[in-house]
């Protein structure tokens, strides 16, 4: 049960979702962007969140939008995540995704929700970090759109549709995430990895506080003079974020997974010694 009363409001198009917005902080309101619902009201539930007006933007056709342009795929952040799985369109992200929640869960998690969860994970960045994937954001400045590895949302702003160039779509790629105890739940370790113009690319979540793709990481997984052992250990070993401690694992014990995890994407995307 949510324990407070609000003003719901479904806007058609992106301009009235932010001009409502911003009437409602004119009036002193607390307003809150709703796309896909599940983690606000679980949040709201809990009495972790609360919100004087809600703007839905599940009614806005821009954000539904799963198409191929003529050089780039088009998601909108109100497709779910297993839309975006049985959709095949983008192999990557579509196998990233489906290790989120469980099946039914899935059917409501829109990827709009999943990449600015209050959570640490978002998961689905990873399946947009390594090719090169843009977002459209709307404001106060209106529709901008700028590259995903330097999103930072402020106050007001929302995901509108998320872009990836054609070109990137059929890249090899390994998808991997290890749980604590059942393939259901929060990663110990999750990690994407692609390969364009012979070079790895990698993204990890769950081994610190935030989703990330580290350059100086790549560079030391693509040295083909060291060894793939060394290559990861040297790899971990330049991670600069803390590794997260809590109940998932200790920090060895991430690494530890971590070190599993890059053997076997290096194996299965055949990475010589």
């Amino acid at each position: 049960m949510i324990a407070f009363d609000f003003e719901y409001y479904q806007p058609l198009i992106l301009k009235d979702a932010d001009e409502k917005y911003r009437q409602a902080r004119l009036l002193g309101e607390k307003a809150v962007y709703f796309n896909g619902g599940t983690e606000f009201i679980t949040f709201a539930r809990k009495g972790q969140v609360e919100a004087d007006v809600i703007i839905d933007l599940k009614t806005i056709p821009d954000c539904h939008r799963l198409a191929l342009n003529e050089d780039e795929l088009v998601i909108g952040a109100a497709v779910t995540l297993n839309e975006i799985t049985e959709s095949d369109l983008f192999p990557l992200l579509g196998d990233v995704v489906k290790k989120i929640a469980d099946h039914t869960s899935r059917n409501k998690i829109t990827i709009g929700v999943n990449i600015n969860s209050r959570l640490m994970y978002k998961e689905a960045l990873l399946g947009l970090f390594v090719v090169d994937a843009e977002v459209e954001v709307i404001g106060e400045n209106g529709r901008e759109r700028q590259a995903i590895s330097k999103l930072k949302l402020k106050e007001g702003e929302f995901i509108s549709q998320i872009f990836i160039p054609y070109k990137n779509l059929q890249l090899p790629f390994v998808s991997l995430k290890r749980t604590k105890l059942s393939k259901v739940g929060y990663p110990v370790v999750s990690i994407a990895a692609v390969v364009k113009d012979d070079e790895i690319r990698v993204a990890f979540s769950g081994l610190t506080a935030q989703p990330f793709r580290c350059i100086k990481v790549e560079e030391i997984l693509n040295d083909a003079t060291l060894s793939i052992e060394s290559r990861i250990e040297k790899a971990i070993d330049k991670i600069s974020m803390p590794i997260i401690k809590d109940l998932n694992g200790s920090e060895d014990y991430r690494k530890f997974v971590t070190a599993q995890l890059l053997w076997e994407i290096l194996q299965k995307l055949e990475v010589k010694k």
